[in-house]
């Protein structure tokens, strides 16, 4: 039986980036800044040949769906695939591609006929409610001796461009991420990685470990782009508190980002774990 908290985070998750993904993608995806400098990396470990069918699943905007492209060439076949229509819009106006196919659709229920050399996911497995069942579905989708090539974030302060503010934020609102919601660094750690990839029934599991840095300017500015760029609904429980708490607040994350602050100027380390792995199951 579906766990209705996971339906409803569900809901607000397709709701928030049907609102965020052209500011994401303007600000994030189109550009290889901070975590996205791992795309390459990805790609790269994906071990991609022209004529390869792929599928990008959470494509979003298409970051790494550009690089497979170039990778596969004409004679490759791509399918981006994500629960964002908004997103997909995008990926499809930028790479609209004979040889590419946009669909929407959840990673925990999804199924094709086709079966793919390569499956890519980057920085979504995090996401998924049920991520043992998206990597089932993952498995299930690729040919025998397919491979699957996927990225996260690092685990809390590993990435502290995130952990500054949402531990702050946490303490002012605790239902800030609501119900429902997975718990986003469960796979922060190579050990959290490898085991869950393992236990979906994949071989010759391989993580690799990278640190990235980026600069969001000063503090102020670090601050005001978290606010600009934040979905309605986050934005809305922030504009509850009183003045005082929002000083606070402020203060408290300023707090946690001076160990980075150099000259007024914020520089994080960013952790990326990209994992690589194999379908060896004849069954499949």
């Amino acid at each position: 039986m579906a766990n209705f908290g996971h339906i409803e985070y569900k809901k607000k998750m397709i709701k928030t980036w049907n609102d965020i993904a052209p500011r994401y993608h303007k600000r994030w995806a189109g550009r290889s800044i901070g975590p996205f400098q791992s795309t390459q990396k990805l790609i790269s470990f994906a071990k991609l040949n022209s004529g390869d069918s792929v599928l990008d699943l959470a494509c979003g905007t298409g970051a790494v769906t550009r690089y497979i492209l170039n990778k596969t060439g004409k004679s490759g076949h791509i399918v981006g695939a994500d629960s964002s229509i908004t997103a997909l819009k995008i990926a499809k106006k930028s790479l609209d591609q004979k040889n590419i196919d946009f669909v929407i659709f959840d990673a925990e229920n999804f199924g094709f006929n086709h079966k793919f050399d390569v499956i890519t996911c980057q920085y979504a497995l995090f996401f998924f409610p049920n991520a043992f069942k998206a990597l089932n579905n993952m498995k299930k989708a690729l040919k025998k001796n397919g491979t699957l090539a996927l990225s996260v974030h690092g685990a809390g302060e590993t990435v502290p461009y995130f952990n500054s503010i949402l531990t702050s934020v946490q303490k002012f609102i605790p239902d800030y991420i609501g119900s429902g919601a997975p718990n986003l660094d469960r796979f922060g750690t190579k050990e959290n990685l490898k085991k869950i990839i393992k236990k979906a029934g994949f071989t010759q599991v391989v993580i690799h470990e990278f640190e990235f840095w980026y600069s969001p300017g000063s503090f102020t500015k670090y601050w005001s782009n978290y606010l600009k760029y934040l979905a309605k609904p986050l934005r809305n429980k922030l504009d509850n508190l009183s003045s005082e708490q929002k000083k606070e607040l402020r203060n408290t994350v300023k707090t946690k980002t001076i160990p980075y602050t150099k000259n007024g100027i914020i520089k994080f380390p960013w952790r990326v774990l990209i994992a690589t792995a194999k379908n060896h199951n004849t069954s499949t």
